[in-house]
């Protein structure tokens, strides 16, 4: 089997590990009611840039081979460290979602009687399901060989990412005041001891 097939397996295991983590918190999130969003046009957009860029150029150059000119042979360690980068950021997804429990939400959104969560995961980073993304679009530029489909979840995750993180912790701030400025001064935001 080659190091390129390999590599859109286990690209597919990611995002099979990913919907099977998510689900069940998708599905209970929907019960709680939404007290305040940050959801509109702009959110739709960073959504759709991410999903483009960690789902649908990806999906096309595993399902295709398309765009062509831009694959290359990867060499085996590089399919090796995408193979772990895959498994760090399924681990680190799933720890996020135990932490937050009925916390979660796909969006900006603050739930009925929302807390704020600082155990499990949380107590170190105060974005692990971000640092988890970052993972997840490292893990896709070392299993796809290809310059266009690998790069572009890094792409569209850092678009979401940086046009995001701002108004979250505003909102964060907004809903839980002093709590959450304490919260921030002692954790990093995605790298312990780091950023």
């Amino acid at each position: 089997m080659s190091a390129v097939l390999i590599g859109k397996i286990c690209w597919v295991l990611m995002v099979v590990g990913w919907y099977v983590i998510r689900y069940p918190f998708e599905r209970r999130a929907k019960r709680r009611r939404v007290e305040t969003t940050a959801r509109g046009r702009a959110e739709t957009i960073r959504m759709l840039i991410s999903l483009s860029g960690l789902g649908i150029l990806p999906g096309v150059f595993v399902a295709t081979g398309f765009p062509r000119f831009a694959s290359y042979a990867p060499s085996p360690l590089q399919t090796a460290l995408g193979v772990a980068a895959m498994v760090a950021a399924l681990v680190l997804f799933r720890l996020t979602h135990k932490a937050l429990g009925r916390m979660w939400s796909v969006s900006l959104d603050i739930r009925e009687k929302h807390e704020l969560v600082t155990s499990g995961i949380y107590r170190h980073v105060r974005h692990p399901m971000y640092t988890a993304f970052w993972t997840m679009a490292l893990a896709q530029a070392l299993l796809l060989p290809n310059l266009v489909a690998g790069l572009a979840g890094l792409v569209g995750f850092g678009t979401l990412y940086f046009l995001r993180v701002g108004p979250e912790e505003a909102m964060m701030e907004a809903t839980f005041g002093e709590a959450w400025r304490d919260y921030r001064a002692r954790t990093a935001r995605l790298i312990p001891g780091i950023y």
